[in-house]
């Protein structure tokens, strides 16, 4: 089976909220062979806040995969979700047909003083986060949409997009600390699907140093990379069509490749 015909699963990032990815879910489902259904996607915050958040993800996705039909999938990580997706890839690579990590951290990123002060008082500080958030966001948002119109409408849909799918900062503080106890760098050797990083540019991407995502190069061997131009961190939303299709080329690359060494 080839690896564009492959139910997508896609992991959401650190506000831990599907929702905010319905673009994206959106135009890969029109890309998928199997339409809506070769999609599959959940929320971070299903998770009980007991034990370890990874492991009770991993068992979430697992349950996607038997409901997808249990075939090899192809795991879509956004952000804080691609180290989720590489842990998993890692454990259990029977399962993952292909690994594509969006704008994720490297695992051994570590927090600078103002994330680390947000995760010791995640209410307190949820005001200055929210802020921040505008601040980095402006200059993508003003670069992906060319007319003040798109920009506004596009501002005014992710907002309440946001709204009325409220992050827990409680929770996004507890899966901080666990990514940070958690050794996913060695685990990355372990990887064995194919796998594709899809950054924006660095200019623009001021969540995650792209320098950062690039760092999978050497951690998971034969993975490659491409650039969404025009975006920063969010480009999945802001510029969710031409993030599918660069999904679909990393696939028909790597069907091409497969067929290459087969033949």
């Amino acid at each position: 089976m080839s690896l564009s015909s492959l139910p997508l699963v896609v992991v959401p990032g650190i506000q831990g909220r599907w929702e905010w990815m319905r673009p994206a879910i959106r135009a890969l489902a029109r890309r998928s062979p199997l339409g809506e259904g070769g999609v599959w996607t959940f929320s971070l915050n299903e998770e009980d806040g007991t034990g370890d958040p990874f492991e009770q993800w991993m068992t979430t996705i697992n349950r996607l995969i038997d409901r997808a039909g249990g075939a090899p999938v192809v795991l879509v990580g956004v952000s804080f979700g691609g180290l989720v997706a590489a842990r998993f890839a890692a454990h259990y690579p029977d399962r993952v047909g292909a690994l594509v990590l969006v704008s994720t951290p490297s695992p051994q990123m570590r927090l600078g003083a103002g994330d680390q002060a947000m995760v010791r008082r995640p209410f307190a500080k949820l005001p200055l986060f929210a802020m921040r958030s505008v601040r980095r966001l402006a200059p993508e948002i003003f670069a992906a949409k060319p007319t003040w119109r798109g920009r506004v409408a596009f501002t005014a849909v992710y907002a309440w997009r946001v709204l009325s799918h409220p992050v827990s900062p409680r929770q996004m503080a507890r899966w901080v600390h666990a990514w940070q106890a958690t050794d996913i760098a060695s685990e990355c050797a372990r990887i064995t699907a194919p796998t594709h990083l899809i950054t924006g540019e660095p200019r623009l991407d001021r969540v995650v140093p792209v320098q950062s995502t690039l760092h999978y190069l050497t951690l998971i061997p034969g993975s490659t990379f491409s650039r969404l131009s025009r975006s920063g961190h969010i480009g999945l939303v802001s510029r969710p069509d031409d993030f599918s299709v660069l999904v679909s080329e990393f696939l028909d690359a790597a069907d091409s490749e497969a067929m290459r060494q087969c033949s």
